[in-house]
């Protein structure tokens, strides 16, 4: 295919060029030596395919040139093979890097949601333990349910928080009325499970523990969101940067590549590197189709950005975490303050047996216990203990570095052609390879090598 000379494209001082390649050619007349070297070393392909000797007339159909070669036909498709391989391995190893980072902050994001939670769990239980030891063995199993709900929707689940919460006051109210608000009701009247059923149903319409589980399922949604969102939009991530893996290489990329990479050797050359310029203008070809993600990639590190700061505003995560205690002690002692109206409103609409006195206890929804693992020990939780200020410090530390990471990738897909070209690949040196000749480096544009 004809190059297309780009206007302003560098002139090479012909006479140098001359000088070097004749030496090249002088040099190499007898041997195909080095070129057997390094089509062995690179593992291109078997080795008896590189002749000894420069063959005067050859059949390529890339790295054509005047003068005798050390390529054939059968190195090129071992060449076109070799350099697809390498260049897919390289972009797949500057993909793995962020996939990691992201797979790792992600996983790192979850382990302290998990610790928030059980800490959280742990308070709240102490509370119930300590405070109100008449019904804390039957309502355990009802903390536990809650904070199930809300491990589950921070890892994504379908889950609503203000109707997991409103439950978990639901299956409290049977509990709060017959063991605080009425303790000796059970000696007096058939508690069974439609009574318990009726009391679950019309709780929020008697509203016993005035505005707090409201406020409660408020501050819970909006502070679970933003880690929600971050944790899904982490995983979202991870599939973009698995598309990468699937990424293939047109034919015209891959003659292209062996233009640059692999064209010299056929002429002796196994020294010489491909120009910066020649480099960037090929490999951007190659992945015109992967610098599309680049605005894309923009926006979703934009949102990233944002998720973050908004979690990390006044650590509002953790604060609303740490008041589930607090809120649901304030419910509790509401009940207790409002007991004898809500008793009077339960009679009316529930009404009470009079039968023979029971031992039957109260019943309630069969709970499944849950109890939210941690990669760390759960602390003690003492009803005035707050979340060790270590822990705040380590997840203040963790949102920085991801902030950090992010705005150092934001520009990836952008700037992956830049990074093919960096390191051994290619030099800014006096002399580098144009993908026709040896020419004097230059930070000029380059011929363009394919459409």
């Amino acid at each position: 295919m004809k190059e297309i000379l780009i206007p302003g494209a560098m002139k090479v001082k012909q006479s140098a060029v001359i000088f070097f390649a004749a030496t090249v050619i002088d040099v190499d007349a007898y041997s195909c030596h080095e070129v057997r070297t390094a089509f062995q070393l690179r593992q291109v392909g078997p080795l008896h395919r590189v002749p000894e000797t420069p063959v005067p007339e050859t059949d390529l159909m890339v790295c054509k040139h005047q003068g005798p070669s050390c390529c054939n036909r059968k190195m090129e498709e071992s060449y076109q093979f070799a350099v697809r391989r390498d260049t897919l391995h390289n972009i797949h190893s500057y993909s793995y890097e962020l996939e990691h980072l992201i797979s790792g902050h992600s996983d790192a994001f979850q382990d302290m949601f998990q610790y928030l939670l059980s800490f959280s769990q742990g308070h709240l239980s102490s509370l119930l333990e300590g405070t109100y030891t008449s019904l804390s063995r039957h309502a355990l199993p009802h903390v536990n349910q809650l904070f199930s709900s809300l491990s589950h929707y921070l890892r994504g689940a379908n889950v609503s928080v203000e109707a997991s919460v409103h439950q978990f006051f639901n299956n409290l109210f049977p509990l709060v009325y017959t063991r605080l608000i009425n303790p000796g009701i059970e000696g007096s009247m058939m508690m069974g499970s439609e009574m318990a059923d009726c009391l679950r149903m019309i709780r929020q319409d008697v509203n016993p523990f005035g505005p707090h589980p409201a406020v409660m399922a408020q501050e819970l949604a909006g502070a679970l969101g933003a880690g929600r969102q971050l944790g899904l939009a982490l995983e979202e991530g991870l599939e973009v940067m698995n598309a990468t893996e699937h990424l293939s290489l047109s034919k015209e990329c891959v003659k292209g590549l062996v233009k640059m990479v692999y064209c010299s050797h056929c002429r002796g050359l196994t020294l010489i590197k491909p120009c910066m310029g020649y480099c960037l203008n090929v490999m951007r070809g190659c992945l015109a189709s992967v610098s599309e993600l680049d605005q894309p990639w923009r926006r979703y590190t934009n949102l990233l950005e944002q998720l973050t700061h908004t979690m990390a505003g006044h650590h509002s995560l953790e604060l609303a975490l740490l008041g589930v205690r607090g809120h649901v002690n304030e419910a509790l002692m509401y009940a207790q303050l409002h007991g004898p109206l809500i008793t009077a409103t339960v009679d009316k609409v529930c009404g009470l047996s009079t039968g023979e006195p029971t031992s039957m206890q109260p019943t309630s929804p069969e709970v499944t216990s849950f109890t939210v693992t941690s990669s760390s020990p759960l602390p003690s939780a003492a009803p005035s203990k707050p979340l060790p200020e270590q822990w705040l410090g380590q997840l203040a530390h963790l949102r920085r570095e991801f902030l950090m990471y992010l705005q150092r990738y934001k520009s990836f897909f952008a700037a992956l052609p830049e990074m093919l070209c960096e390191g051994e690949n290619v030099v800014d040196d006096s002399t580098c390879w144009s993908g026709d000749d040896v020419v004097e480096s230059s930070n000029s544009l380059w011929p363009i090598p394919f459409p």
